[in-house]
């Protein structure tokens, strides 16, 4: 394994576990060790396909995720405090041009923490979408955030 694999590796895991634990300093004795194991565990798996994924992608995906979660946080509050709930719940089932496993997962994750939207299940990719409003224009949203992850995984879309 290259060294700058590992520092990568464990710099990520590091900016993580300060995230994780909001930059507390008295944290960072016990994340050295989860640090340490998990920069362990992941030198010994194997990569999940050989596309392996871009790193430039993947940095665009944490900004387009962060701005998309607070504007949904942000959407989400205002149809709250509206004072006639005015809301259009609905299970969407929108077909993944996304094939591989690992790709749906991500994006089934993904949209499963952004507000007013929940993932409730996959069936022959065809994922199941709970929305707290169908109409705000989910499946242009499932399709954008479709598309980045297929970045970070350098894929295709189908």
């Amino acid at each position: 394994m290259m060294p700058t694999t590992i520092v990568v590796r464990a710099a990520l895991f590091g900016a993580f576990w300060w995230v994780l634990t909001g930059g507390r300093a008295d944290a960072w004795l016990f994340g050295a060790a989860v640090i340490a194991l998990a920069l362990a565990v992941s030198l010994r798996l194997q990569p999940p396909s050989a596309h392996g994924f871009s790193l430039i992608a993947l940095l665009q995906f944490f900004v387009f995720f962060i701005v998309k979660s607070i504007k949904g946080g942000v959407q989400v509050a205002a149809m709250a405090l509206r004072p006639r709930l005015d809301l259009q719940p609905a299970m969407l089932k929108i077909p993944l041009r996304l094939l591989r496993e690992e790709e749906q997962v991500f994006l089934i994750s993904t949209l499963t923490l952004l507000p007013g939207t929940l993932s409730a299940g996959l069936e022959e990719n065809c994922l199941q979408l709970h929305v707290l409003d169908a109409r705000m224009p989910i499946e242009q949203d499932v399709r954008a955030t479709e598309a980045l992850v297929a970045r970070v995984f350098r894929t295709r879309l189908s």
